[in-house]
This record gives C-alpha cells, structure tokens and sequence, in this order.
C-alpha cells in the first residue's frame, strides 16, 4: 500500500481514558502503549542532563551511521523495491531512496545538530520582581515527542537527533513503505544511544505496521506529549482531527511565487525553474506562479521554454494557454484543483494577475500557510506582500525551497509547522521545548 493510500485510510476509533501509570495498568498495555510506557520512563532520565551527554550520543550516532551504512542501504532497497512493485509515484520512490550520499549527508546533519546551541535550562526572560522574588522562564524538554511520517527514512534520524538534543524521548511511526529501512536505522541508532550511557528507550520505533497502532498513538495521552505528523494531507487531517495527544500541525506546501511588474525576469526564470524542477517531491517547492500582465508578454515564453525543457508540466489560465498555443507548448486548463494542490511532482499552476493585490487575493484563498514569495525590484511593493502575506515564511526575491532548518541555520528540523500556536515555520530545538517558571525568595509568604 502506497503512504498516501494508508494515511487515506486512516480511520479511528472513539478514543480511550488515560489510564493511570500503575502496574496493573502497564500489565495490561498493547505492544504501543509498552512502548510509549518506556519512553516515558526515559525521558525522566534524560530531562536532567546535561549537555554533554546528549551530545556525545549524537556524536556516537552519526558515527555508527556512516559504519552500518552498507546495512542501513540493504534494508531500503527491500523498501524501494517493494514500492516499485507497487507503482508507487516517482516522487514517494525518491523520498523513500537512500543511497551512500545520502546517508553520509544524515550523518553531518546530526553533527550539524551536536554544535547547535543547547536549549535546555536558556532563560526566555526574568527578573527581580517588587517583592524581592527572583522570576525566571527557563526551557525544559517536552517529554515525550511522537513523530508519524510516511516514506522519508531521513525523519527518522533527524527526528532522533532534534528530539534527544532538546532532552526528549522520541516515539517513531513511520509508514509501512518505509518500515525495513526504518528498523534497519533505528536499531542502529538504539545502539549508539545506549553505548554514549543513555537509556535505549529514548528513541524507539513504534510497533506495528496496521492503522491500529497509529490509533493507539493518537490516544496515548498522559504517556505522549505532544504528536507531530510529517506527510500529506490526509495523514495530517486524520491526526489532527482524532488525536487526544495535543498536535502541532506541520506543513503541506502549496507555496506561490509572485513575479512582480519590476521583477528581474531572468533572475526570475532562474528562481521559478529550479524552485520547481530542483526537487519537486518536497513541501517547499513552488507549485504555483502568479505573474503579473504588465510582464507577461515578455516573460511567459521564456518560461515555459525553461519550464518544458526541465520536464514540467504547466495548469495555466486563459493567458497562459495562450501563451503556450503561441509557442507550440501543451498547456493543460487550470481548475480550482490545480489552485489548490500541492503536486510533489512535476507540475505547476499558473496564472496572469492584473495587479499584486490580485496575487494577494488568490494567496489567501489558496495558500496552505506554508511559503510565498515575491521577486520584485519596487521595495514598496515587497513591503505590502509581506505584510498582507499570512504565511509561516514569505520570501523577497528568493526561492521558497529556503524554507528548511538547514537552511535557516536550525539544524535538521524536526517540521514545518503551518499553524501559529507555539511553533511556527522550521522547527529546530527551541520548539521542542516549552518553559517553566522558576521563582526563588528568602521566606516569601503572601498574605
């Protein structure tokens, strides 16, 4: 079954009452809430710790990554074949792939995490309050972080890494496409864990390959903190909408890129093709160019040309079609489907608008809250997009494919969350915390 048919099928049963963490209860627990049980267990133990630590155990595991690499590619190839036999989309085939390359990249991205600022214990604000008290919100660890994510092996290693940086055990559900490649890692990564003097139990991957176990996830609130779900959006929906454990909603990315009237247009052909032909299986691709009529003559063939040539299908309007009867290029009728689909392949929609207010109007309609962009000269105008645009990042001339931890400087992140409640954009360590206030006095009473 491809990742998309089984986040699709994703149905859930009325959710259950916590259940006190007594042995009668655990005697009693399913293979998922056994595990969720441990990771509790664990994340108490790495909550107090301090730096070093955590960081020689990611030291460790991006070690063993690169020495078990030949095992870790044997159990994705079974994964890779499986998916082929299948008919899985090319773009889910390439998220699924890991090779040699690849695999060392996981690696220097977990070192990349090891030289991070630690969060943990970081005074948000404080002070000496009137009354003498000394106030100060400091960052503490979640707890325990539930990952669920369909056919991207790399999650698993980043997830790890963020989560045990930022002092969290971390419970992994990937999809079943992606289930040798993922036992393969983290058995390796288990290993590293416990070899640094870390409990083993801080990075476990979720039994089970049914829809069951997912349930059993949603509905592990008091063992689970917070669930995070990586995919598309059918899986993202069904968590959100039937989780009992709290959720941070992360990114389907239908991103735009509006070509301004006093847009540099070679620049601007350069921008649009690689943002959409680079990678197009990723969130932060462009799926949709606004460009506005006082440059559409001169610049709409030379796109297509660039667009057809990189293997990209175009969805365009009226104008667009025109456009490409002129050239010779097959322009498919834009529909309301096109305005609002994230491809993750090589298509994109398009449109001619009269002004960037229009762009604007179509964003807002449309937009997944992920990322825009405005490639313009006019500073005014970039300005206005920026503050009408409601999106987790918006772009002045540059590609939407920066929206990434990795390229905001955070290190591999764990998400990119849509929503505006607590994190916001690329989650990197400090949103895998939350605070506590600690308050010190001399014999302070109120009365």
């Amino acid at each position: 079954m491809s990742p998309a048919a089984e986040s699709a099928q994703l149905r859930v049963a009325a959710p259950e009452t916590d259940r006190a963490a007594t042995p009668a209860a655990a005697a009693a627990d399913s293979p998922v809430l056994a595990t969720a049980r441990r990771a509790r267990i664990a994340a108490t133990e790495l909550a107090p710790l301090p730096r070093t630590p955590r960081d020689t155990a990611l030291l460790a595991i991006a070690d063993a990554l690169e020495a078990r690499v030949d095992e870790i590619l044997a159990a994705n190839a079974e994964d890779v074949a499986r998916a082929r036999e299948a008919g899985t989309s090319a773009s889910i085939v390439d998220r699924l792939t890991l090779t040699p390359e690849r695999v060392a990249a996981i690696a220097s991205d977990v070192r990349d995490v090891v030289a991070l600022p630690d969060p943990v214990g970081e005074v948000v604000r404080g002070s000496t309050l009137p009354n003498g008290l000394d106030l100060r919100q400091v960052r503490v660890p979640l707890g325990v972080v539930g990952i669920i994510y369909e056919a991207r092996p790399n999650v698993t290693v980043d997830a790890a890494a963020l989560c045990l940086k930022s002092g969290n055990a971390v419970l992994l559900r990937g999809s079943s496409s992606a289930h040798r490649s993922n036992t393969a890692l983290v058995a390796v990564l288990r290993d590293a864990v416990a070899g640094a003097g870390l409990p083993a139990d801080a990075v476990q991957l979720v039994p089970g390959e049914s829809r069951e176990s997912v349930h059993e996830l949603m509905r592990a609130r008091g063992l689970v903190d917070v669930l995070i779900p990586r995919g598309g959006a059918a899986l993202i929906r069904t968590v959100v909408e039937n989780s009992t454990v709290p959720v941070i909603e992360t990114g389907v990315g239908n991103c735009h890129i509006y070509v301004d009237e006093r847009a540099d247009l070679d620049r601007a052909v350069e921008i649009v093709v690689t943002a959409k032909a680079e990678r197009p299986s990723v969130c932060n691709s462009v799926e949709t160019v606004l460009v506005h009529r006082a440059v559409a003559d001169a610049l709409l063939p030379r796109l297509l040309a660039a667009l057809t040539e990189a293997g990209v299908t175009v969805h365009g309007d009226a104008a667009w079609g025109a456009a490409g009867a002129a050239a010779g290029v097959a322009v498919a009728e834009a529909t309301d489907e096109d305005w609002a689909e994230e491809y993750l392949g090589p298509h994109l929609a398009a449109a001619v608008v009269p002004d960037l207010d229009a762009a604007v109007a179509h964003i807002r309609r449309w937009s997944s809250g992920h990322t825009e962009a405005i490639l313009t000269a006019d500073t005014a105008a970039a300005r206005r997009f920026v503050s009408l645009v409601d999106s987790a990042a918006v772009m002045v001339n540059a590609s939407t494919r920066f929206t990434d931890g990795g390229q905001f400087g955070f290190g591999a992140e764990i998400g990119i969350s849509t929503q505006k409640l607590h994190a916001r954009g690329p989650m990197g360590l400090p949103e895998l915390t939350s605070t506590k206030y600690v308050v010190t006095g001399d014999g302070h009473t109120r009365g």
